[in-house]
């Protein structure tokens, strides 16, 4: 946007430019040279663009010096007005190119940020939560219009995921984390081939439509995969089935401001030294009201509702659940 106006600047610049020399000129033989208005306005667009027509009337030695200080000070003005307006006619593009230049520097600059692959509705809905949860990252889409439409809020790479130099562009060796989400398997079995060659660390979250492709993109290197149609039509019949127990789940929010009921931590960021502690000497209940509803070793193993004198290990996570108020006092006390 800033390129833009910058460009903006210069062509009004151009404008005023010509404007001047044009009334500098305008005036000058009405009142030098004493000719009509029409006679001034001819003489000046003449003089200013060289074509070597005749005098409107002889000069006398005050107007041929007008004259030529009206030639030799438009020569600037005037070329640096047609240069900047034939520019821009000529190359509409150059402000979009400018931009894309000027954002791949920034993008360049980034680590530990993620990459979305595709910003259609899942792509789009990605970025939203991540978005909300104050994440960096950056889209590779190549629809033009879709780019155009976004591209004020989002770090966008034009260009199709499925090359490996546009995803080095969008900075996949420093990347944490890919979100894969093109609407053909196919495409997303390359994306993520490419992406795991590219990057041996990265996690790999990819979409998939059908259940004989989760196994094919795990097997190229997806740490996940998400199939949204079955997601979708497993909620719909858990709200049947069970709604009041669905309708409890989807109220828990994981991200916002004011409104997050789970929260998941690293043990690290709670106390000093993790050897010898357990559970209870967190006192989660007691100091914020907040209860520790699951644990994540460090072996990657999932504990539901753990036990109070359970072990904590390093490089392990609690997960928390409380109310919006217990959450943020827990964010507090801990500074997360």
């Amino acid at each position: 946007m800033k390129i833009k106006k910058a460009y903006q600047s210069k062509i009004r610049l151009a404008i005023i430019f010509l404007i001047a020399v044009l009334l500098l000129g305008v005036f000058g033989y009405r009142y030098v040279a004493h000719y009509s208005w029409i006679d001034a306005l001819y003489m000046t667009a003449i003089t200013v663009t060289t074509v070597g027509f005749g005098e409107v009337q002889p000069l006398d030695d005050a107007s041929k010096l007008f004259t030529v200080f009206l030639i030799l000070f438009s020569i600037f003005f005037i070329t640096y007005a047609i240069s900047v307006i034939s520019e821009y006619i000529l190359d509409r593009n150059n402000f979009e190119n400018l931009k894309q230049s000027r954002m791949e520097k920034k993008i360049a600059k980034l680590q530990n940020h993620i990459i979305i692959c595709g910003f259609g509705r899942n792509g789009r809905q990605a970025a939203k939560k991540l978005a909300a949860h104050n994440e960096t990252f950056v889209v590779i889409e190549r629809c033009r219009e879709t780019i155009e439409k976004y591209n004020e809020d989002v770090f966008f790479v034009e260009g199709d995921a499925n090359e490996d130099e546009i995803l080095v562009t969008a900075g996949i060796k420093k990347a944490k984390s890919i979100i894969v989400a093109l609407p053909s398997d196919a495409d997303n079995l390359f994306v993520v081939l490419s992406a795991r060659q590219l990057n041996t660390k990265l996690l790999i979250i990819s979409r998939a439509s059908n259940d004989s492709s989760c196994s094919k993109l795990k097997l190229a290197g997806a740490n996940n995969v998400i199939m949204p149609d079955k997601i979708g039509g497993d909620h719909m019949a858990s709200l049947v089935a069970i709604p009041d127990l669905v309708e409890f789940l989807d109220n828990l929010s994981i991200m916002g401001e004011n409104s997050v009921n789970v929260e998941q931590i690293d043990v690290e960021v709670l106390t000093d030294t993790v050897k010898n502690k357990t559970i209870r000497d967190l006192d989660f209940r007691q100091q914020t009201g907040c209860s520790i509803i699951g644990y994540k070793t460090s072996q990657g193993n999932y504990v539901i509702n753990p036990e109070a004198d359970m072990v904590l290990e390093a490089n392990s996570k609690i997960i928390v659940l409380g109310r919006p108020e217990q959450i943020t006092a827990l964010n507090t006390m801990f500074n997360l």
